[in-house]
């Protein structure tokens, strides 16, 4: 499994960055960057996930989008903003690419190869950003939760990742007590397999009926942001 925005550059192209790109582990929770800190590193995932979250006054926190193999963690570096009001973490233990930013930098300055790439991927992260937030407002719990689980269900490795009720209730913004209701339908269903902290998906079409059509939209989206920027003969 590699970074499918990398895995677009021609070979070539590939390779001349090859210097300026550093394969890490990362362990789950591992902060990626502060909320108003500095981006020292852009992030590739390979078989990692992380997430992008927003954080209130009182200290509550809700993802605002989920970055897997299909993207770059720290769009504001490559958007040349000095802060950004999101943090972002590690959701699952991995391995992701590393760059400078200061490096990215240097590759927009050149126009590089990797410019029109992340200029698509971007779109694609606009266009998960709105509909999330749209399907928070009108969705119930039980299909966000179904659409979250496939979105991590398609980052990583096989049917199972771990997962803990207080890490689902914080991605979704609702109460301990919703997420248990909801995990122990979805598993009612036999779609979901849930214990001690062991996320398995049992039935993923079922999981996907159970979904809202915000999961179809999202996927869409970053299928067609990777038809796009495929390099042309």
């Amino acid at each position: 499994m590699e970074n499918q925005l990398l895995a677009l550059l021609r070979s070539e192209d590939l390779e001349r960055l090859r210097p300026l790109l550093e394969r890490v582990s990362v362990s789950m929770k591992q902060v990626i960057y502060q909320q108003d800190g500095p981006i020292e590193y852009v992030y590739f995932p390979i078989d990692t996930i992380m997430s992008q979250i927003a954080t209130m006054e009182d200290g509550t926190v809700v993802e605002v989008a989920t970055v897997g193999k299909e993207g770059m963690v720290g769009l504001p570096a490559f958007l040349r903003s000095g802060r950004t009001t999101l943090s972002a973490f590690a959701q699952v233990l991995g391995e992701a690419y590393r760059m400078k930013t200061e490096d990215l930098r240097a590759q927009v300055d050149e126009g590089g190869p990797l410019v029109p790439i992340l200029l698509r991927y971007t779109q694609a992260v606009l266009v998960q950003v709105a509909q999330s937030s749209a399907c928070a407002q009108l969705h119930p719990v039980q299909k966000r939760c179904a659409r979250w689980l496939l979105m991590t269900h398609d980052r990583v490795e096989g049917d199972s990742y771990p997962i803990t009720q207080e890490f689902l209730c914080q991605m979704l913004g609702v109460r301990r007590a919703t997420v248990s209701e909801v995990a122990s339908s979805l598993q009612q269903a036999g779609f979901i397999r849930y214990s001690r902290g062991k996320m398995t998906i049992v039935n993923r079409k079922g999981l996907e009926g159970a979904a809202c059509e915000c999961y179809s939209v999202i996927r869409r989206e970053y299928e067609i942001s990777q038809a796009e920027s495929k390099p042309t003969a």
